[in-house]
């Protein structure tokens, strides 16, 4: 036995090592340590901004008629939705990670098991303790000592290791079938409503004193797991064991999928003469739409950002959740028309690194295609103003406002999205999973949040000059930027041929990689 625990610990300390001199060996190696920096600088600043906040609420929320730990407790399914969000830039599932080692004579049931324990041991688990250590200090000692303290940590590691396997579980059957992209939404949706919410058709299910379920349920386990009863980490083990077997099952019936499936794709030829009109920009307008109906990645970014783009104005138009809220209105009125395009563009010119020499092949090819995906960004951008016009005719919402929403999106932010196809060359990878299609570079995190935060300044600077011609503003200052898209797209295009040939390097090397 222990001769066999001696070769399995081997085996891990193998795997890991080779994980990591194909990391090292990755031609992007360079590229990817740079923004590995970046990342851990960013994780550094979140960590120290949770650590001030655990610190902040721990002194807060001392000597009221509820104990603080008891608001912690009861809000943890918030934090684990906010977690299961922020999951989604994670990397592979173990069923992608199995696919190199499948050459070496180890098995398949030990590589999964691996992997599996790799991702519950994951230093990023630990990551909101940084948040719940300082305030337990506060919050806990003073009642239950630091066994209950050290045993209440232990089980918040416990909930957060048990979603990463719901938020695995899940990634795996999307990249099955996009029906599954639902799934959390609904879900979440109806546990933070029965949380948060006390009205008629609440009350309707759980009676007339309604205790909001969800959170007296949370709040309750917190407090159990603070007086250290069995039973609440033995739940939290069933869970966990629950979803690692569901996911060791499904992830084992993906293998074959991952190595060894060929994809027959049912090419539907279509003409679409309508765009022959157009000349090349026709041509390149008819490129962009074929690709979203041929290629996985490109087709399913589109679908998340329109999914996303549908929900928050439904959210806007159907609900008065920022009635009251003038500027907030403003600004997801505004991200409503935004959102496709900071999923879609921030990786502008990465899908044609596939065929970047041939399209620089012919002189100002770039400049027609970039002249064509606007064209294409500003047409999707009429299904938000047509669900935009609900508010309009309750009058929650007026005329101008959703034009000057529209035309600022169009002439400001798109503008800054753009900026991306002088600074992207990694080609993306048409067919692969869309999580591990591509990394993120440095420079598209800095153009998403100049693409959302940059509209929240001038907006802030609009309202406070007047407020009632706020929507005018915006109306003029977007129809400048769209009557002057032919000079920006000219400017990008001169930038990106001066560095065509170190864009057409890293699209190659990304390639072949």
């Amino acid at each position: 036995m222990t001769r066999r625990l001696k070769d399995y610990w081997s085996l891990y300390r193998l795997i890991d090592k080779t994980k990591n001199l194909g990391d090292i060996r990755n031609p992007m190696f360079e590229q990817n340590r740079a923004m590995k920096w970046f990342g851990y600088l960013t994780a550094a600043f979140w960590a120290a901004y949770l650590m001030f906040f655990g610190v902040l609420f721990g002194k807060m929320l001392t000597g009221g008629s509820v104990e603080g730990f008891d608001y912690i407790n009861g809000g943890v399914i918030y934090v684990l939705a906010f977690d299961f969000v922020v999951r989604l830039f994670a990397v592979d599932t173990p069923a992608q990670e199995v696919k190199p080692f499948k050459l070496m004579p180890i098995s398949t049931k030990f590589l999964l098991n691996v992997f599996m324990v790799r991702r519950a041991t994951s230093p990023y688990n630990l990551f909101w303790l940084f948040f719940y250590v300082p305030f337990g200090l506060f919050q806990v000692v003073q009642y239950y000592g630091f066994s209950g303290y050290f045993c209440w940590c232990f089980a918040i590691w416990l909930v957060f290791v048990a979603n990463g396997y719901w938020y695995l579980l899940w990634r795996t059957l999307l990249n099955r079938n996009m029906l599954f992209l639902g799934i959390p939404l609904a879900l979440y949706a109806i546990v933070i409503y029965l949380g948060c919410f006390d009205d008629e058709y609440t009350q309707m299910i759980f009676g007339k004193d309604n205790v909001q379920p969800v959170y007296w349920l949370c709040l309750w386990g917190g407090r159990y797991a603070l007086e250290m009863n069995p039973l609440v980490y033995l739940a939290i083990l069933a869970v966990i064991g629950i979803y690692y077997t569901a996911n060791y099952l499904i992830q084992k019936k993906t293998i074959y999928k991952e190595i060894a499936e060929v994809q027959e794709a049912k090419v539907k030829s279509s003409e679409m003469a309508f765009f022959n009109r157009f000349g090349v920009i026709g041509e390149y307008i008819k490129l962009e739409i074929k690709s979203l109906i041929r290629n996985s990645v490109v087709r399913k970014q589109f679908i998340t950002g329109l999914v996303c783009m549908i929900m928050l104005s439904c959210l806007f138009a159907f609900t008065d959740v920022y009635d009251d809220m003038p500027f907030m209105k403003a600004y997801i009125s505004m991200y409503c028309f935004g959102v496709l395009g900071v999923i879609s563009l921030t990786g502008v010119m990465m899908p044609e690194g596939n065929y970047i020499d041939g399209l620089m092949a012919r002189k100002e090819s770039v400049l027609s295609l970039l002249k064509a995906k606007y064209y294409f960004h500003l047409s999707v951008m009429i299904v938000p103003f047509i669900i935009f016009m609900i508010p309009v005719f309750q009058g929650k919402n007026t005329f101008a406002e959703a034009i000057g929403c529209m035309l600022f999106t169009a002439g400001v932010v798109f503008p800054f999205l753009f900026q991306m196809a002088v600074y992207n060359n990694q080609t993306l990878s048409l067919n692969a999973k869309i999580t591990r299609s591509t990394g993120s570079s440095k420079w598209q995190i800095i153009v998403s949040l100049l693409a959302m935060f940059v509209p929240m300044v001038i907006m802030r600077i609009l309202m406070a000059i007047s407020s009632e011609y706020e929507a005018y503003g915006l109306m003029v200052i977007g129809a400048i930027g769209v009557a002057l898209h032919p000079l920006w797209l000219r400017n990008i295009y001169n930038r990106f041929m001066k560095n065509r040939y170190r864009n057409m390097d890293g699209f190659r090397n990304s390639k072949n990689k």
